[in-house]
């Protein structure tokens, strides 16, 4: 399993926001309790908020305050994505002044929010380029206000190509990727795609309506894409 693979189904477990043993964690993904620190380590320096300690466990927290001001989830979002297409662009002056910027809110942030300045430099995340995520997001956000089935082309982690009709449910964000929970009519079944990895996304016609199991509120987290 590639480690980006297995810090994208760490992420998974955890989201169920329970305690997690690392050693519980290393049984299910099939590796030792040493890599599971290291990938700890790297999930926390990449701005997931996750807290714990060896030899007690981890979990996802929410909680993200930047003095004088209270940030929702989604405003660090934005600004930490466009932070992340900032540093990417040709333009070095841009490029510095992201890093100087992210150093700036490293140095107001709660310690237990963001561990270390290099936690906002863009190559500690081991996924697929940040801007990646954002060509498909305004549909899948409108389609997710609207109630909308969205037929997707997406390029699983073994690098099978399926065209899948979904419903979309829910986006979140986890340290440099996005993630969309969805149910898929391909499987029957509940199903998060990685953003950077979907190919092509149309909205249909067709609207859909809450169904029991088929909810956001029926999803249990960890289901295999």
């Amino acid at each position: 399993m590639r480690r980006s693979d297995r810090l994208f189904d760490i992420i998974q477990i955890l989201r169920d926001g329970k305690l997690h043993r690392a050693q519980d964690i290393a049984a299910r993904l099939e590796v030792s309790t040493r890599t599971i620190y290291r990938d700890m380590d790297t999930l926390v320096g990449s701005g997931v908020p996750v807290e714990g300690e060896r030899g007690v466990g981890y979990m996802i927290t929410e909680a993200i305050s930047l003095p004088p001001l209270t940030l929702t989830s989604a405003e660090l979002e934005a600004l930490n994505l466009g932070l992340a297409v900032v540093a990417q662009a040709a333009d070095q002056d841009l490029k510095t002044a992201a890093d100087t910027l992210a150093d700036k809110i490293d140095a107001v942030l709660p310690a237990r929010t963001i561990a270390e300045a290099q936690a906002w430099k863009f190559a500690v995340y081991p996924f697929a380029d940040a801007t990646r995520n954002l060509s498909h997001m305004a549909l899948l956000r409108s389609a997710i206000k609207a109630r909308q089935k969205v037929r997707l082309t997406y390029t699983s982690r073994e690098g099978n190509v399926t065209s899948r009709i979904i419903r979309p449910l829910h986006m979140e964000y986890w340290g440099r990727v996005w993630t969309l929970t969805a149910w898929c009519e391909l499987r029957n079944g509940f199903r998060v795609f990685r953003l950077d990895l979907i190919e092509t996304t149309e909205a249909l016609p067709e609207l859909f309506v809450d169904e029991p199991g088929k909810t956001i509120a029926d999803y249990q987290p960890y289901a295999d894409i």
